[in-house]
């Protein structure tokens, strides 16, 4: 069932229906500490984040390629997911204390692997190849 209400500006609508949002240009989301990374390519071999804008024991939401990723750290260990909830295809946040939350229905995920934490969610996050070169995670 999907309702209407009606709100100053427009329409707004309540349902089952997913929800997403996107970024404004030139930025691709959070890092939990303040900074806002960029997209820098998506190819293989081009860099996607600067290695410095991941948080040790975190990390951060990026464009990359056409869509979103979530690029985790943790000491010298970086590793790339596809930030779309395996559940209903809504972007992730960024790592918040070793784990990866949806926004939509709170499916909950490992920040190291991608595994499943908590549904409904009943499939880990893809991983994508990344590697470090220089100060630059890159597409591998």
């Amino acid at each position: 069932m999907l309702v209407a209400l009606a709100v100053p500006g427009g329409l707004a609508a309540c349902g089952t229906a997913p929800t997403t949002s996107t970024p404004p240009a030139g930025t691709t989301g959070t890092t939990g500490g303040g900074a806002t990374p960029t997209s820098s390519g998506g190819r293989a071999g081009e860099g996607v984040v600067s290695l410095s804008e991941v948080p040790d024991g975190g990390g951060v939401v990026v464009e990359a390629d056409g869509r979103q990723l979530v690029v985790t750290r943790t000491g010298d260990t970086v590793k790339a997911f596809d930030a779309s909830c395996p559940h209903a295809g809504t972007a992730v946040g960024a790592p918040s204390g070793g784990t990866i939350t949806c926004p939509n229905h709170g499916s909950q995920f490992n920040a190291a692997d991608g595994a499943v934490k908590k549904g409904p969610a009943t499939r880990g996050l893809t991983a994508v190849p990344v590697a470090v070169e220089g100060d630059r995670v890159v597409l591998s």
